[in-house]
């Protein structure tokens, strides 16, 4: 452990596994970073990963003794070989959650690039997020209730017995105590995104379990760089100021400076473009959440009253969390077999658009006959609206899209259905669902397996202390203001005003919105009620389902979380936005009653 006075500087390498191949090098090379974190695990890869491991587990109950191909981040590796020297050189710690779905595996071949170039580093791995034998154990049972794993009773009732994979998501516990025991590199499956954050800053600090204001102030600190460059100017609805000043090259990865009591600072990374500034960090702190209270299987944060400020060029400070004890659950995702998907994709330019979609659907569905009933889901709809009078023929096309889903694959055969001259999309394809629940922490084989010294294996034990959270609060502004003190009023774009971020959690979709003046925040949260934001979804993107509200005083966002808008969630989703980043810029493209002199402010 290193002197606790000292603050903890942890970098943020990754987001995903497309990321900057070279961010762990790059960081690894720096002398002042104690600890490199990173992500690779999405509801996407998690899925397909698991998929990767259910087919090997059956490959193995036919006698097939060939490993099959790996069911964790492969990508890590090739960031991972390049930085090795310098981890080692420069004593910087690594935590990522690259083993998806086969950490073990992770670990001996990461142990074998060890050997081969001669490294002393060491290894350690976390174990205690597969939870598969114990979904199917209590699907065995025909109980209507799934024992200690909760989940939707109508997701209940879809889950195949014979289920792929369940994971949940572990704290950071094990992180610290891998750290504590002397590992150099820590390598988890699924933990939560912000979980290598807490962990090492826990191990770095010395803290205790019920630190809970210095855990929930790390979590935080893990939220904002969890997503590397979503920090530092990626994905952020104000890119026009650093495409102006050239700052949209190279966009430089976060990095949170932790105190012994919590409190931290974000930066960036060294002779980079991007930014570090109140609005981008407003934007990753608003990403994928889904009310005031930030859930983990450690601590849970109350962002209520955050606020930031600006200390230097790229350096801010952020203040006002405070922690709650964690409660006694964790998430649980579950991967099932969904079916098979196909989609086809037409063009259609210039007049009559509508009645050219109506046209070819309905013929398509004529074609089809009793068929049609063979889908599990079927969907016609066009992307885009044509440009009259255009000198450019692109401009004038929009997409035409069928996406269909079925259990039965010969349903979807190119021939059979949809014959086109680029059949790649056209092809059934496997998907998969993606569902989530709860499981008690106290369920958990939680410990992590050290591959060095005496090979020790540490139990991780669950929190004593828990706290039972119900829904989220959810309410329109307290005490609105009078729309017309601010004057006269133009009809524009709501993100002329107005920055946005959204995303996905499952199913649901999140979106905030924040401004940068007081005035401005006045008029915002008075204007945007639950129901202003139905009408700006409008009837074609509402979906008639609840939606929450609450509200960041301190940097000046209302945020909204919107249930079931995705439609099943990324795998199985036949939205075209199936991550729902898009659905805050849909939102700011809407036309509103904007106070002039705000439009005046912003030169607009």
């Amino acid at each position: 452990m290193t002197v606790a006075s000292k603050p903890v500087r942890i970098a943020g390498c990754a987001g995903g596994n497309t990321d900057r191949w070279d961010s762990i090098l790059s960081f690894a090379q720096d002398p002042s970073i104690d600890v490199i974190m990173g992500d690779w695990l999405s509801e996407s890869n998690m899925a397909s990963t698991a998929a990767v491991k259910a087919q090997a587990l059956e490959a193995g109950d036919k006698g097939k003794d060939q490993p099959g191909p790996p069911a964790y981040a492969k990508e890590f590796l090739q960031c991972f070989e390049p930085a090795i020297p310098h981890l080692s050189r420069n004593k910087i710690k690594l935590v990522v959650n690259a083993g998806a779905a086969d950490t073990p595996r992770l670990a001996r071949d990461c142990q074998a690039i060890l050997k081969q170039a001669g490294s002393p580093l060491r290894i350690a791995w976390v174990e205690g997020d597969d939870v598969t034998t114990v979904l199917k154990d209590q699907i065995a049972t025909g109980k209507d209730q799934l024992g200690p794993i909760s989940i939707a009773s109508q997701q209940a009732a879809s889950i195949d017995p014979e289920c792929v994979f369940a994971q949940c998501y572990l704290g950071g516990w094990g992180i610290a105590a891998a750290l504590s025991q002397g590992a150099d590199v820590v390598l988890c499956g699924r933990i939560s995104d912000a979980s290598p954050v807490v962990g090492a800053a826990a191990w770095w600090h010395g803290w205790t379990p019920t630190d809970y204001n210095q855990l929930a102030r790390a979590l935080i600190a893990g939220h904002l760089i969890e997503c590397s460059g979503y920090a530092t100017g990626g994905n952020y609805a104000g890119f026009k100021d650093l495409l102006s000043q050239r700052k949209h090259i190279n966009i430089g990865f976060p990095i949170a400076e932790v105190e012994a009591d919590g409190e931290f600072t974000i930066s960036k990374e060294r002779d980079t473009g991007g930014c570090v500034t109140i609005p981008s960090l407003t934007s990753q702190l608003i990403y994928e959440i889904q009310g005031p209270f930030y859930l983990n299987s450690d601590v849970v944060a109350d962002i209520s009253g955050v606020s930031m400020e600006n200390v230097a060029p790229d350096v801010v400070r952020v203040k006002g969390v405070r922690g709650l004890p964690p409660p006694p659950t964790t998430k649980v995702g579950i991967t099932t077999r969904g079916g098979y998907q196909a989609e086809f994709h037409a063009f259609m330019t210039g007049l009559d658009i509508d009645e050219k979609c109506r046209w070819t659907e309905e013929q398509i569905r004529h074609a089809m006959g009793d068929d049609v009933h063979r889908f599990t889901e079927l969907r016609f709809h066009r992307v885009g609206s044509p440009v009259l009078d255009t000198p450019r023929q692109d401009d004038a096309t929009i997409l035409f899209r069928i996406f269909a889903q079925t259990r039965d694959p010969e349903i979807l055969r190119p021939d059979a259905l949809t014959p086109t001259n680029d059949p790649r999309q056209a092809s059934p394809k496997l998907y998969y669902n993606y569902l989530t629940g709860l499981i008690p922490q106290k369920a958990l084989r939680h410990q992590v397996h050290c591959l060095f010294g005496d090979q020790r294996v540490v139990p991780v034990d669950p929190p004593e202390n828990t706290q039972v959270y119900g829904a989220q609060p959810s309410y329109d502004t307290q005490e609105p203001a009078d729309l017309a003190i601010f004057g006269e009023a133009d009809q524009a774009p709501l993100g002329r005003l107005a920055c946005g971020r959204s995303g996905d959690k499952g199913a649901d979709c999140n979106v905030g919105f924040f401004v940068q003046h007081d005035d401005e925040w006045e008029w915002l949260r008075t204007f945007l009620t639950c129901e202003r934001i139905k009408e700006l979804l409008g009837p074609e993107e509402y979906t008639g389902n609840a939606i929450e509200r609450f509200e960041i005083p301190g940097t000046r966002t209302v945020h909204f979380l919107l249930h079931s808008h995705l439609d099943r969630g990324f795998n199985s989703s036949s939205s075209v936005d199936v991550l729902g980043k898009n659905t805050g810029e849909f939102l700011r493209s809407r036309t509103v009653a904007v106070p002039r002199v705000f439009l005046l402010r912003h030169g607009k």
